[in-house]
């Protein structure tokens, strides 16, 4: 399967938050909700659901597993196509500490988790998905896991909050292979990581770069 990680970002790359100031207060963080603006349109739910329409498994950090589970394992409207992917299809949730998922077809990846999730890539089937799940994300893009980036970006500065990249994450360069602007200004990209030359380094599909010779 290939790994696809889904993000609601703003422009200046935060990605906290974003539906309502209780998703995630972690650090005194009190500007959430930023993105509600820019998802009353059409585009927003065509784009959202064309997204779970290639999911087949799903790939979760603790935090984001329960904020989803706490809504959508209670939606049963089977045209719903978000609340049938996530009720329906099976799920990994990577902590050390949870023991009872409280939710059907999960598994708890709670040890060596790169490992884990390369073991889960070589499965058959389309897309092994990662939606939110700050900190799994930003170990999988560092371990050049990740296949492609799937990002809704708010034009909104946010200016403080957990990013999806910061000076700590490993360089890489990216491809883009489809865009579109929402009715709101909202911009889907989707981007490919791919070879980038950085000064004297190569950068390969996000892994350590590799200092060039003369």
């Amino acid at each position: 399967m290939k790994l696809i990680v889904h993000e609601f970002v703003s422009l200046d790359g935060v990605m906290q938050s974003p539906g309502s100031p209780e998703e995630d207060a972690g650090g005194g963080f009190d500007r959430g909700g930023w993105q509600v603006p820019f998802t009353v349109d059409e585009d927003f739910g065509r784009i959202v659901g064309g997204w779970f329409d290639h999911a087949d498994e799903f790939l979760l950090g603790r935090s984001t597993y329960e904020m989803i589970r706490g809504f959508w394992s209670h939606v049963t409207d089977p045209g719903d196509v978000v609340a049938a992917k996530l009720n329906g299809l099976p799920k990994h949730v990577v902590s050390s500490t949870l023991t009872d998922p409280g939710w059907k077809n999960v598994s708890v990846i709670s040890a060596e988790p790169v490992g884990a999730v390369k073991a889960l890539k070589d499965r058959p089937g389309r897309e092994l998905q990662v939606h939110g799940s700050w900190q799994l994300a930003r170990t999988l893009h560092d371990a050049g896991l990740v296949d492609e980036y799937r990002l809704l970006v708010c034009p909104v500065v946010i200016g403080i909050g957990k990013r999806l990249f910061d000076a700590d994450s490993a360089p890489s360069g990216f491809t883009l292979v489809d865009s579109a602007v929402t009715s709101t200004g909202a911009i889907h990209q989707v981007l490919r990581p791919t070879a980038l030359r950085i000064g004297a380094h190569v950068v390969e599909d996000g892994k350590d770069a590799r200092k060039l010779t003369d």
